[in-house]
């Protein structure tokens, strides 16, 4: 359990600020994470890691010399936002391009997808890895559906020292993803982990047994059974791995060489994890593997979460001699590397927000509104918070609630700040949109900002507004979630109440009044999440345990509705 905490909310930032405090010669602290305090190498690809905070060592403690060139980090156990990671990429790259590596979770995936278009429209060459080793997550068959959990390690070690060595960025990426390719791993977990400031853990283990196929965001094992020895747990995580051995070790040419990465993920320490070691190497052995520089230890960790997991990546000569490499780091440490300068830059305006243009007179007056109605929704986020991590615990990693307070809280004091200079709606709108993909993180962080910047695009900071542009605002910010979720109906996601709130509101709209308008539909939608109980989900965290949701609602859909229903008396009062 997270004991030493002050505000919840600040954790995060706290916990980065200490760590960079306290590794001020490796590192240097900027908006959205870090980087190293040696500058890039002219024309050195430079890698940028990434993903929630709750992890470490991963990811800040592998920025270094002959590893990461920064790292972009999230909200506890949410991926950090689009700007975050574009602003660390910024002061990381020197001329060579950027390698994005973090775990294949959904909000990673949208927030990093964002950042590399927005690099690229600004002339950087990126390119996105994606770490797939967890064989518990999806079939053998689907790679691209797996999560990254203790294979983060070896692969992305791989991926870095592959830029260290100054190669192009081509060949860079064909590096990290032939050590993707060649990694396997699974989890085990005896008891669950508790976010900060919370009283509870985010799921649990009954006494005697262990969870087996755990993802490192608080999601259950995929199964449980009884607690066995050390050795016999040892036996079980190498039979699983070496089930795909096959694959992984013809991804590298048939090697009979691995990388080996036992990790601690919070709770379960150093003597425990040798005892299991002890066992996985003489199991190794017998199967005629040859362990090569193995790594024994706490390197990806879930909060305290008490557990463990095993990776192995198949190693061809290139890929051993990148194992091998040297790096320098506040939590990985092999090898010595010569001193490097260190950067003399000013990194303090990273991140900054360009200045508000005046909108005309109606737009700053739906601009205000538009501001009163992002406090209820902040209220009402707020007032649900507990009620939708325990949604999202059921098959998820019960941070939904958490993301969403935060996301809110941070776009309605953006909302209030863009008024007071001026801004009109398109402006509101689009700086609230930002503050909540920023603060909020994750997949629903992704998710509202890009709805309400769709919102605002269409509404303007100029000209009037009325019921048929607001429906319109509605409709794009539908679509925008779909475009960049990829959900449809019936995957279980917050599109299941969105599209028959947009549906039903541009129906009924032509006879009736905007009000009356939006509070039918916020009915429908409220039906329509209540509905998602009986489907499993297909999408996101939960769809590993898909069937597990069963009997359950979709957190992001509940927590919509909960916002439609919440501004329904709002517009009332405003007579639309």
């Amino acid at each position: 359990m997270t004991l030493l905490v002050n505000d919840p909310r600040a954790f995060a930032d706290e916990a980065l600020a200490g760590f960079a405090a306290a590794h001020p010669d490796e590192v240097r602290a900027l908006h959205g994470g870090v980087v190293r305090a040696s500058a890039t190498p002219p024309g050195q690809v430079a890698v940028v890691l990434g993903g929630g905070t709750g992890h470490y060592p991963a990811f800040a403690g592998w920025v270094g010399p002959g590893f990461a060139h920064g790292a972009a980090c999230g909200n506890i156990f949410a991926s950090p936002s689009a700007s975050q990671i574009c602003s660390v990429a910024r002061a990381a790259e020197n001329g060579g391009g950027v390698v994005f590596g973090f775990g294949n979770y959904a909000g990673d995936v949208l927030h990093f997808g964002q950042a590399a278009e927005q690099l690229r429209a600004e002339g950087i060459d990126v390119r996105v890895l994606a770490v797939t080793d967890d064989i518990a997550s999806a079939p053998a068959g689907r790679p691209d559906m797996r999560r990254g959990i203790g294979g983060d390690l070896p692969v992305l070690k791989m991926l870095c020292a592959a830029a260290e060595e100054g190669r192009p960025l081509d060949e860079v990426e064909r590096a990290g993803r032939r050590a993707n390719a060649a990694t396997r791993s699974l989890g085990l977990a005896f008891d669950g982990c508790t976010l900060p400031g919370s009283d509870r853990p985010l799921f649990t283990v009954a006494g005697g047994h262990m969870g087996v196929g755990l993802g490192i965001h608080g999601e259950p094992g995929i199964e449980e059974r009884p607690l066995p020895t050390g050795d016999e747990v040892a036996d079980l995580l190498v039979d699983r791995v070496l089930a795909e051995r096959a694959d992984a070790a013809g991804a590298v040419g048939g090697s009979d060489r691995i990388a080996l990465l036992l990790n601690g993920l919070g709770a379960t320490k150093y003597e425990e994890l040798y005892v299991v070691h002890r066992r996985v190497a003489e199991r190794l052995a017998a199967e005629g593997l040859t362990v090569v520089a193995p790594v024994v230890g706490e390197q990806v960790t879930s909060l305290g979460m008490a557990g463990l997991s095993l990776s192995v990546t198949f190693l061809d000569a290139d890929l051993e001699t990148l194992w091998r490499a040297p790096a320098v780091t506040p939590a990985f440490r092999r090898g010595h590397l010569a001193r490097r300068p260190d950067r003399t830059d000013d990194l303090t305006a990273a991140g900054r927000v360009p200045a508000v243009v005046p909108a005309d007179a109606g737009s700053r007056a739906l601009g205000t509104r538009i501001a009163e109605a992002l406090r209820t929704v902040r209220d009402t986020v707020v007032a649900h918070e507990q009620r939708l991590g325990d949604i999202d615990a059921v098959a998820g990693d019960g941070d939904h609630g958490l993301g969403m307070r935060r996301g809110a809280e941070a776009a309605a004091a953006a909302a209030e700040e863009a008024v007071r200079l001026g801004g009109g709606a398109r402006t509101v709108l689009a700086r609230a949109g930002a503050a909540w993909a920023e603060r909020g993180g994750g997949t629903s962080g992704a998710l509202w900002g890009a709805a309400l910047t769709a919102f605002g695009s269409v509404l303007g900071d100029s000209g009037a507004t009325d019921g048929a542009r607001l429906a319109a605002g509605v409709r794009a910010a539908v679509d925008a979630v779909r475009r960049l979720g990829g959900a449809g109906p019936g995957d279980k996601t917050l599109v299941d109440a969105a599209l028959p709130f947009a549906d039903r509101l541009e129906e009924v709209l032509g006879d009736n009044g905007f009000a009356a308008a939006w509070a039918d539909a916020a009915r429908v939608a409220e039906r329509a999440a209540q509905a998602t109980s009986t489907i499993p989900a297909r999408r996101g965290r939960a769809r590993t345990h898909g069937d597990r949701s069963l009997g359950t609602p979709d957190a992001g859909a509940v927590s919509l509705a909960l916002i439609l229903t919440a501004l329904t008396p709002y517009f009332r009062q405003e007579n639309r």
